[in-house]
C-alpha cells in the first residue's frame, strides 16, 4: 500500500521505517528540515535498536522517502499522524498544537475514500473533534494508538503485542479492512485486534500508561516503607509477583519512572478528567505522579547523607543519563535530574551514558561527561547508578573498586547484586533494600 507518515519524530520515524520493511511504499513527512535531511540519508536521529537497519534497508529499496513537502502525500492510501503532543508550558494537560497543524496541512491534500489514521497520544474526544474537520473532504479517520517501548520500538511496530482501531461506526467494516490490509503480517502472526470506536481507543493508551506508572509507584511506595522498617522490597516484589492476578513486571523499586510518555501521559490525563468533571475518578494519578517524584530526591538524600550531610566539592560518578537503556532519551530523565540535583549541591559530578551524553550535553552544559565508565569511576567517591544499562550492571566489583577513591555505591535500580559488591569491600546502598 502506499503510506504517509505525518512527524517523523520517535514515533514517526520507526512507524515510518517500520512499514516499509513490511513492504509498504511510504514517505515520511516532518517540518524540520535537519531532521528530514538525516533521515534521508539513512542517519537516525535518535538511539533506538534496529531503527538504521531498516532505516537504510527502506531507503536502499525505494520504498521509502522522507520529504518536508505536504504535496508528497497526495496519492497515499493512508496518512498515519505521528507527531508529539508533550505537555504544555502553561499547565499539565496535552499540547495539540503539532496535531492540529498535522491535520491542517493534510486536509488540502486528502483524495476521497482515503484514511487518515491518529497514532499520536491525544486526550479523549480529539478524534471526534478531528473527525469533523477530515469529513469535509471525502475522507475519513480512524484513531490507532501506539505501544511502543523504547529500546523495542521496531519489533513493537512489526510484531504488536495487541492493535487496537478506533473507528467510525458508520465506515466501520471499510476502515477495519484498510488497518487490517496495512498490519496484514502482524495479524497473520495471530496479533489479537480490538476495533472499537474513537473514545475507547484513545484511552486504552493513557489508561495502560497510567496502570503502568501506578505499579512503578506502588512498588516504590513500599520502597518507602521497607527502607524505615528493614524489610527488602525486590524480595517482597519477588514474593507478591507470584500472584498471577499481579504478576512481577513493573514492580522493579528504584528511583522512578521518566521518558517522554507515562509523566505527561499521566498528568494530561488527569487535567482531562477534571475538565471533564471527573477530576475524583483519577485523583490518584496526582499521588502516583508525586511518589515518583520523591524517589528522585531519595536517592540525591542517601548520596548527601553519606558525606555527612555535605556534599559540597566530593566527587560523585553519576552512571546513566537516558530515562531508561537502550535509549538516548533524556526527557524527564530520573538519572539526568539526579546529576543535575547533585551537581547543584556542589558535589563535582562526573556522569557518563553509552548513548546519552550528546542530548545531556545540549541541555545541562554545566555537567562533566566523561568518555567512557571508566574515566567517569576513576576517583570517585560515590557512584551512583541510575540506568541500568547492560555494561553497569555486568561491572566487576573487585576492578571497580580499585578505580575509586571511595568505595561507596548507590544503586537507584536495584540492578546490582548487593551480596557481591559488599563481598568486595563496598558500601553498598540499594532503594528500599
Amino acid at each position: 500500500m502506499k503510506l504517509s507518515v505525518i512527524g517523523c519524530g520517535y514515533l514517526g520515524a520507526v512507524h515510518a521505517a517500520a512499514m516499509a520493511s513490511l513492504g509498504h511504499d511510504v514517505v515520511g513527512v516532518d517540518v524540520d528540515v535537519a531532521k528530514i535531511a538525516k533521515l534521508a540519508a539513512g542517519e537516525t536521529p535518535f538511539f533506538e535498536p534496529g531503527l538504521a537497519e531498516i532505516l537504510s534497508a527502506g531507503l536502499g529499496s525505494g520504498r521509502l522517502a522522507f520529504t518536508t513537502d505536504m504535496s508528497a502525500v497526495a496519492d497515499a492510501e493512508v496518512h498515519f499522524v505521528a507527531v508529539g503532543t508533550p505537555q504544555r508550558k502553561d499547565g499539565a494537560g496535552a499540547d495539540l498544537r503539532f496535531v492540529d497543524a498535522a491535520i491542517d496541512g493534510l486536509i488540502p491534500h486528502l483524495a476521497p475514500g482515503s484514511l487518515v489514521v491518529g497514532k499520536s497520544t491525544v486526550p479523549v474526544g480529539t478524534a471526534a473533534r478531528l473527525a469533523a474537520l477530515v469529513d469535509p473532504t471525502g475522507a475519513r479517520l480512524a484513531w490507532n494508538p501506539e505501544f511502543l517501548r523504547e529500546g523495542f520500538a521496531v519489533q513493537d511496530t512489526v510484531r504488536p503485542d495487541r492493535l487496537v482501531y478506533g473507528v467510525a461506526e458508520a465506515s466501520r467494516e471499510q476502515d477495519t479492512a484498510v488497518l487490517d490490509a496495512v498490519y496484514a503480517a502482524a495479524i497473520e502472526a495471530g496479533t489479537p485486534r480490538i476495533v472499537t470506536d474513537y473514545a475507547t481507543a484513545e484511552l486504552v493508551k493513557v489508561a495502560a500508561n497510567s496502570f503502568l506508572a501506578t505499579k512503578i509507584s506502588f512498588i516504590n511506595a513500599m520502597a518507602e516503607i521497607a527502607e524505615v522498617t528493614g524489610a527488602d522490597v525486590t524480595m517482597l516484589a519477588d514474593a507478591i509477583g507470584h500472584d498471577a492476578r499481579i504478576g512481577r513486571r513493573f514492580l522493579n523499586a528504584g528511583v522512578g519512572f521518566g521518558g517522554g510518555c507515562l509523566p505527561k501521559d499521566i498528568r494530561a490525563f488527569a487535567a482531562r478528567a477534571e475538565e471533564l468533571g471527573k477530576g475524583e475518578s483519577v485523583a490518584f494519578l496526582k499521588q502516583v505522579d508525586e511518589i515518583n517524584l520523591r524517589r528522585r530526591q531519595r536517592l540525591v538524600d542517601l548520596v548527601v547523607d553519606s558525606f555527612d550531610g555535605q556534599v559540597f566539592g566530593h566527587r560523585v560518578a553519576v552512571l546513566g543519563l537516558a530515562f531508561k537503556p537502550d535509549s538516548d532519551d533524556i526527557r524527564d530523565s530520573p538519572a539526568l535530574d539526579v546529576a543535575v540535583r547533585l551537581k547543584g549541591l556542589g558535589a563535582e559530578v562526573i556522569s557518563h551514558d553509552p548513548e546519552a551524553v550528546p542530548n545531556a550535553r545540549q541541555m545541562h552544559p554545566q555537567l562533566e561527561y566523561a568518555a567512557s565508565a571508566t574515566d567517569a569511576l576513576r576517583g570517585a567517591e560515590a557512584v551512583v547508578l541510575v540506568t541500568e544499562w547492560r555494561e553497569y550492571r555486568e561491572l566487576d566489583p573487585d576492578a571497580t573498586a580499585a578505580l575509586v577513591s571511595r568505595p561507596v555505591v548507590f544503586d537507584g535500580r536495584n540492578a546490582l547484586d548487593p551480596i557481591r559488591w559488599r563481598a568486595a569491600g563496598w558500601t553498598y546502598t540499594g532503594m528500599g533494600r
